[in-house]
């Protein structure tokens, strides 16, 4: 169903963008720093069910707009990839505001996870990330774009299981200094935006997959 080049580098390509720290990574290591090793696990599992309702979501909204419209798929791929170049630039070029590391109040597993789920389902660039990175790596004369789409977001969000929760027993160890140094120097920005826009730029001029 997959073309294997494609997920090969689908998996490389995602890796990259987990392990570099972001929104959840962040937010995954403040619950770290608060309630040790257990609540940044728990509070990790929650944010990877949220996701995969953005995953669900963006398998059946691509999927529906391809059977009304190939050429209507391929725009919506274009789109993506300039949102991938504006994400690259605005990374590279863009302010950085501060990052706040302050510990969250301490809280029970089970709102820890209902925390992670919510703020994940209503986190709107998720959302837009997924309709707009999914997309470069399925080839539409594969036939099944949904199953296609589906199967990369659960790819994805595998491996975000895998990668923050690294990053929840790595902050555990360290505490608080050494992961502040490490989350907020300046090679994450340099690195995450120069892989959006490489894979921006990339899908932009290798043009429309038959």
């Amino acid at each position: 169903m997959l073309d294997g080049t494609l997920l090969l580098g689908f998996v490389a390509t995602a890796l990259v963008v987990l392990v570099i720290p972001g929104p959840g990574v962040l937010y995954t290591v403040a619950r770290t720093l608060a309630q040790g090793y257990r609540a940044g696990l728990v509070s990790v599992f929650g944010l990877s069910v949220g996701a995969l309702v953005h995953v669900i979501a963006a398998a059946a909204g691509l999927s529906a707009i391809l059977l009304a419209s190939a050429t209507a798929f391929e725009i919506i791929r274009a789109l993506g990839a300039g949102y991938l170049v504006y994400l690259g630039l605005k990374t590279l070029f863009g302010r950085q505001p501060a990052i706040s590391m302050d510990a969250p109040a301490p809280h029970s597993l089970h709102r820890l996870f209902v925390d992670g789920v919510i703020v994940s389902v209503f986190n709107p660039k998720i959302a837009i990330f997924f309709l707009a990175f999914l997309p470069q790596f399925v080839d539409p004369g594969l036939g099944a774009v949904g199953w296609q789409i589906l199967l990369l977001g659960l790819i994805y969000v595998a491996l975000a299981l895998i990668t923050d929760g690294a990053y929840a027993l790595l902050s555990g160890s360290l505490r608080n200094r050494l992961t502040r140094a490490f989350l907020q120097g300046p090679w994450p920005r340099y690195v995450s935006g120069g892989l959006y826009l490489g894979l921006g730029l990339n899908a932009a001029l290798t043009g429309r997959r038959n």
